[in-house]
């Protein structure tokens, strides 16, 4: 009889990323065929009773407050890093030390710098890594790849459109919270969400040749979060906008803000080629809209392809036709691939390198918006 392999899995954070984590650990072996098991065996949080009351809540065996005692165990296989931007870098690197696998959340790191590290680190220990761009398993994105690769909008791609709109920090008296400070968070918009778009433009259409950023940060001063009537400054964008080239020729434009009142997760995505085009909405996540030129003239339009059928990437997996995912589940497909990539022993897109990559092109729409001219990505 052959005994089925288990990995043991280190969750280092425990509040909105760590519950979506949590989840897709949970849920990925129930739904998806894997070749090993998972035990969902330590969550790590700074507070001792929030990160007990976790472990309870979403389903982990043991509760940690210090994440090194989880690296340093010898039965964990697996670390997923879901912690603020500032403790990514020591923790990977720590991690890829004791020969763990890694899964990082959004943005790799802070700077080129952290991210250089981490690289190595994982190169140099020869650990399975992986950063969590959820949205390049949205079935609908997955989809288009494939459309594009098979050349169904052309041979040529002349743009792409993004746009991640939030407005959860419009009212000027939200409190100053780590994301709106560079020393935990980096940066505001530009790493938090605008990296995604970056990440789904890299996935799609290719690597950038040259970009033009423009940055701003609306509320200069915010409200403390402990202390209301004393108020400190805000030292992170709030929005920014980027004009570039693709080294294929494709022109790009993205913009991301957490300033658009209306919008609470709003990424619209189009990619338009020499016979057809490609539009997709977060908002109405299993959909996507293509066009052909290659479709009779009296019948050309957008149609609308409702991406549930279980030819669909990832959606044999679910329900039947016509009845949708939903957010979660980009999650759940994640942790499905990374676990694959371990048992495989090879890294799972995108990883750390293109983690590096991403980095690299938020550091050049940066240093663009402050010099005010065009750079090379």
């Amino acid at each position: 009889m052959v005994t089925r392999r288990t990995l043991a899995v280190g969750l280092i954070g425990y509040n909105f990323m760590g519950k979506a984590h949590s989840n897709a650990w949970r849920q990925a072996p129930h739904f998806f065929d894997l070749s090993a098991g998972v035990r969902m065996k330590t969550i790590c949080g700074r507070n001792r009773a929030a990160v007990k009351k976790a472990a309870t809540k979403l389903g982990w065996e043991n509760a940690q407050t210090d994440w090194r005692r989880v690296i340093n165990d010898a039965k964990i296989d697996i670390v997923d890093i879901c912690t603020p931007n500032d403790s990514h870098c020591e923790i990977a690197i720590a991690a890829a030390q004791a020969g763990k696998a890694i899964l990082c959340e959004k943005p790799l790191a802070r700077n080129i710098d952290e991210a250089e590290k981490m690289v190595r680190a994982v190169k140099k220990a020869r650990v399975v890594n992986m950063v969590c761009h959820n949205y390049r398993r949205v079935p609908a994105i997955v989809l288009a790849k494939q459309m594009i690769e098979r050349g169904e909008i052309g041979d040529h791609i002349f743009h792409f459109r993004a746009r991640y709109a939030q407005d959860w920090i419009v009212d000027p008296n939200f409190p100053l919270v780590w994301r709106l400070q560079s020393d935990p968070a980096g940066s505001g918009a530009l790493g938090d969400i605008f990296s995604h778009i970056v990440d789904l433009a890299r996935y799609l259409v290719g690597e950038f040749r040259e970009v033009c950023g423009v940055m701003e940060t609306f509320v200069k001063q915010r409200p403390l979060e402990r202390n209301r009537r004393v108020k400190a400054k805000v030292t992170v964008d709030d929005a920014v906008t980027m004009i570039g080239r693709f080294k294929n020729g494709a022109l790009a434009s993205l913009e991301a803000t957490r300033f658009a009142p209306g919008r609470k997760n709003s990424i619209t995505l189009e990619i338009n080629g020499s016979t057809g085009s490609l539009f997709f909405d977060l908002e109405e996540m299993n959909r996507l809209k293509f066009f052909s030129r290659r479709d009779p003239h009296d019948r050309q339009g957008f149609r609308d392809i409702l991406v549930t059928e279980s030819t669909h990437p990832y959606i044999s997996n679910w329900w039947p036709p016509g009845h949708v995912i939903g957010y979660e589940h980009t999650f759940v497909h994640t942790i499905a691939d990374f676990v694959r990539a371990v048992l495989e022993g090879k890294s799972a897109h995108p990883t750390f390198a293109d983690g590096l990559q991403t980095q690299r092109m938020l550091s050049a729409v940066s240093r663009s918006a402050k010099m005010g001219k065009c750079i090379r990505a």
